[in-house]
């Protein structure tokens, strides 16, 4: 009991000690094991809590804090990146203690099409969708609603279309009186002056995707004037006791401003949604025929090595079915052998990775797919003869040239940086690559590797 009172003191004298700013808590074990990830606005007023004598988690969390040995924090922007970082990290590292955000739910996109002749501009959770190819794409958001009450009002202003239909302007040259267009019915944000009807020729392209241009633009910077103009709305509606309106316009401009609480979608804070555009069952049945499989492949992992800072050598297992990633199944590896040679890593990261598969108590994947050239396979290959059982098939993926290096062949095979099996298995490689690398970065070179 003296012990614990001590390490509980200690606690909470290093958390009073935090910044008092955003950010994300991770409390370890005496194994160095992440059991629980939080988010907090003020670090030390919420990490502290965990170590106060009359603290009460509830009947499952509870247990946490005599588990509980030291923890690691990650200062945030604000709210919203942590909401972020919180989301990234449970979702990969799977904490004990997390009930929550370890399923698929996912923080929503903006969209734009801007390859269409009039861009549409939609809200989704899934930015990968083939049908958003070549799209502008923004966020995550970390407010739903926020981003939707945002686009509503913006839509009465830029009058963008947010329907699904397929619009094509006219050939150049063409009559224009011949348009189809121009017998269509637009819906009913055309009279209420909420969209400019590209769907019944209303605007011509140059028009709309000016107005897109400018949409665009507006949503990228800061908003001051049309925000100052609200402000004053707001004001003027109080002071006339229009409570009502006043309300509204308060609503609209947290909603606006919220807009700013968004990741950028280059940092891939949810690569299982952002992915790849490539048609997933395409892709598969490409990649079943470059390799001349008799079945259908459903299931592909990929190993990776990675070095952390220059000094730890980790591996990495993804695991895509369907083409999609399957987040329970990733994995990581703290290598035991020599950290310095990768190839004596592949060697211990497959053995583990397969041992329940090689000896017949698990199934292997339709493809194993290893991140390097001919000498990462040969390593792979080399622990695959221990096992009673062997795999259908396995390949590396060399990043230089693209080169697909095969089980049983001398030669690799090259194929176009457009083949639909290739572009599926650089997704699957960069998201072994991601997995094993993130921590590195969203830490701050904090030292947080799974045994």
């Amino acid at each position: 009991m003296a012990d614990r009172t001590k390490k509980l003191k200690a606690l909470s004298a290093k958390a009073r000690a935090l910044p008092k700013v955003p950010g994300v808590y991770l409390m370890k074990d005496a194994q160095g094991r992440v059991i629980y990830i939080g988010k907090a606005i003020n670090l030390p007023n919420r990490v502290a809590t965990y170590f106060q004598a009359a603290t009460d988690l509830g009947p499952k969390k509870q247990p946490m804090i005599d588990l509980i040995d030291d923890f690691d924090t990650i200062e945030c922007a604000g709210e919203w990146e942590a909401l972020l970082t919180e989301n990234r990290l449970i979702k990969d590292l799977h904490p004990r203690f997390n009930a929550r955000l370890t399923d698929d739910k996912s923080f929503p996109y903006l969209v734009v099409t801007l390859r269409d002749d009039f861009p549409g501009v939609y809200i989704t959770r899934q930015p990968g969708d083939p049908q958003y190819k070549g799209a502008r794409i923004l966020g995550p958001f970390t407010s739903v609603y926020a981003l939707r009450q945002s686009i509503k009002l913006l839509q009465r202003v830029f009058k963008f279309r947010t329907c699904e239909l397929e619009i094509n302007e006219v050939p150049e040259g063409s009559d224009e009186t011949k348009d189809p267009r121009r017998h269509f019915r637009p819906c009913l944000l055309y009279p209420i002056d909420q969209c400019t009807a590209p769907c019944a020729a209303k605007i011509d392209r140059e028009t709309y995707r000016n107005d897109i241009d400018r949409f665009l633009r507006f949503i990228t910077s800061k908003r001051s004037d049309m925000l100052r103009e609200m402000r004053q709305d707001m004001a003027a509606a109080a002071e006339a006791m229009e409570y009502e309106k006043a309300a509204a316009l308060r609503d609209q401009i947290d909603a606006i401003e919220k807009l700013d609480e968004r990741g950028k979608h280059r940092d891939r804070w949810q690569p299982e949604t952002e992915s790849f555009y490539v048609d997933p069952r395409r892709g598969l049945r490409s990649l079943q025929k470059t390799l001349g499989l008799d079945t259908e492949i459903r299931c592909v992992e990929c190993i990776d090595i990675a070095h952390l800072q220059g000094k730890q050598t980790v591996g990495s297992k993804v695991c895509f079915v369907d083409g999609r990633p399957l987040k329970n199944e990733y994995r990581r590896y703290k290598i035991a052998t020599a950290t310095n040679d990768d190839y004596m890593s592949i060697r211990e990261v497959v053995s583990r990775a397969y041992r329940d598969a090689g000896q017949g108590d698990a199934l292997f994947p339709d493809v194993i797919m290893i991140d390097g050239g001919q000498g990462q396979l040969s390593a792979a290959l080399e622990a695959i003869e221990t096992f009673d059982r062997k795999p259908a098939m396995v390949i590396a993926l060399a990043k230089a040239e693209e080169l697909i290096y095969k089980q049983g062949s001398p030669d690799p095979i090259r194929l176009s940086r457009n083949n639909l099996g290739l572009k599926l298995c650089q997704a699957v490689r960069d998201e072994a690559h991601r997995f094993a690398q993130a921590y590195h970065h969203l830490l701050r070179k904090k030292d947080l590797i799974d045994e």
